[in-house]
């Protein structure tokens, strides 16, 4: 994977007439990690296409490779990776597995150690200190890991040891967690219940589940591999016990929560951006982006149909457009509608590249159902009313989300932006930079996390006629 040297800050470019481009989006982060997952959980090998090449996933195949598992590069195509578990199912203990920054690494690779032949140890980013990981840690302890901390409990850095004497029997494993803070605790046990002697049953314990979008994502891969996932009710699972193995060959979407900057310059630019290979369905919570964006005044079209009926086809079809993907384009004319009050759980990921749209919009929003967002790669939600108030706009915090003002984009200004380490600050901030010059961001390499290069691609987009 190619690294590029960005200057600090970095400024960002404003936009000085409508843009007319076409993006194409890398692949899915979400997906590209889980299919990493359950083809390192199989038995044969799985070449996977499109694979997402950034930073988490560079640690996701680095994570496995310490536990045994081979992840080949295709030489001509850095994005086809062959992935081959170990040949007697049992991952190498006795290593450590550094997880930088990488939500997906640290909460779904924790769960191999149960089929590992010793003891390994978790480290990373010392930003990835205040992430909460508790939960996935509990619930591997009710599956009988032993955990060791080395400061504080239910954080990086820690040891899991796997159980000395394997479960058998037939009746499913039971565990219960309170996964409020991040749906990935969730996920990250949905990955590896079908390894286990009778399966799991899941429950979680408390009030709030953020991010349904990302656990219905799981349970969907989970059954692409063989296994099968029930939800009696709402927080509770059943996975049965099954061998998992995904097709010999799978192709990546791409990411299309990767897609809200771009599509969002175009709103706040006016022009059209499309983004070809778009699915006409798919469980990726960016898949409520159109809706959202044309709640704020963008025309969505999909292979030229009003985004809406595209939908009802896909609905009215499920086998039939399974698979299919076409070119979405969002056309706007730089007036934005703010959202009012609006429910953000499922989409909690493209929530700062919404909230950008809206510190420009001409009507205020509230999102709701975001206080998970505080449990990221840094506190969101403080992170951007900080940044709005930066440049002179109106946002505060709300018990589960933020309250972003109107205010005129003339009464806006110049500033240097900070990052926090958090790619999706970093595209807010570049978000913001089109619409007011003399914006610099600080750390914009950050963006690695999920795009290789960012700059470049930001860039490209603005050049293009």
């Amino acid at each position: 994977m190619t690294e590029h040297a960005y200057p600090d800050p970095w400024s960002a470019p404003a936009a000085s007439r409508p843009i007319h481009a076409t993006v194409t989006v890398p692949g899915s982060k979400s997906l590209s990690n889980r299919f990493l997952i359950l083809a390192a959980l199989g038995t044969t090998p799985v070449t996977l296409r499109g694979l997402l090449r950034s930073r988490d996933t560079e640690l996701m195949m680095d994570a496995l490779r310490t536990l045994g598992v081979r992840c080949d590069v295709e030489s001509d195509d850095e994005t086809t990776v062959t992935v081959t578990p170990p040949t007697d199912g049992r991952f190498h203990g006795s290593d450590t597995v550094y997880c930088g920054l990488a939500g997906t690494v640290m909460r779904f690779v924790p769960g191999l150690v149960l089929f590992a032949d010793g003891p390994v140890r978790f480290d990373g980013d010392r930003q990835a200190y205040q992430r909460p990981m508790g939960p996935i840690l509990d619930g591997l302890g009710q599956l009988g890991a032993t955990i060791d901390y080395e400061g504080e409990p239910g954080h990086l850095p820690f040891t899991i040891t796997p159980p000395q004497h394997q479960r058998t029997g037939e009746q499913h494993q039971r565990v219960a967690i309170d996964s409020s803070s991040s749906s990935q605790f969730i996920s990250g046990l949905l990955l590896i219940g079908s390894r286990l002697a009778g399966g799991l049953d899941l429950t979680h314990t408390g009030e709030h589940l953020p991010s349904m979008p990302h656990i219905r994502m799981t349970m969907h891969d989970v059954e692409a591999a063989g296994g099968h996932i029930s939800m009696p009710q709402p927080g509770h699972w059943l996975v049965e016990p099954a061998s998992l193995t995904l097709p010999a060959g799978v192709t990546v979407e791409p990411d299309l929560s990767n897609a809200a900057p771009f599509l969002g310059a175009a709103m706040i630019a006016s022009g059209t951006v499309s983004i070809p290979n778009w699915p006409y369905a798919t469980t990726q919570p960016g898949g409520l982006l159109p809706g959202i964006l044309q709640q704020m005044g963008a025309t969505v079209t999909l292979d030229g149909m009003a985004f809406d009926e595209a939908s009802r086809l896909a609905d009215a079809d499920p086998r039939g457009y399974a698979h299919r993907s076409g070119t979405l384009a969002l056309t706007g004319n730089g007036d934005i509608t703010g959202l009012g009050d609006v429910d953000l759980s499922a989409a909690g990921e493209i929530a700062p590249s919404i909230a950008a749209l809206a510190a420009l919009a001409g009507t205020p929003s509230a999102f709701h159902g975001i206080a998970h967002l505080r449990g990221h790669e840094t506190n969101r939600l403080a992170a951007l009313v900080t940044e709005i108030r930066r440049i002179g706009g109106q946002a505060e915090e709300l018990p589960d989300g933020l309250v972003i003002g109107a205010v005129p984009r003339t009464s806006l200004h110049a500033a240097v932006m900070e990052t926090y380490a958090d790619h999706r600050m970093a595209t807010f901030a570049a978000m913001i930079g089109l619409a007011i010059p003399g914006i610099g961001i600080r750390n914009i390499a950050t963006t690695r996390k999920t795009i290789p290069d960012f700059p470049g691609m930001w860039a490209d987009m603005l050049a293009q006629r």
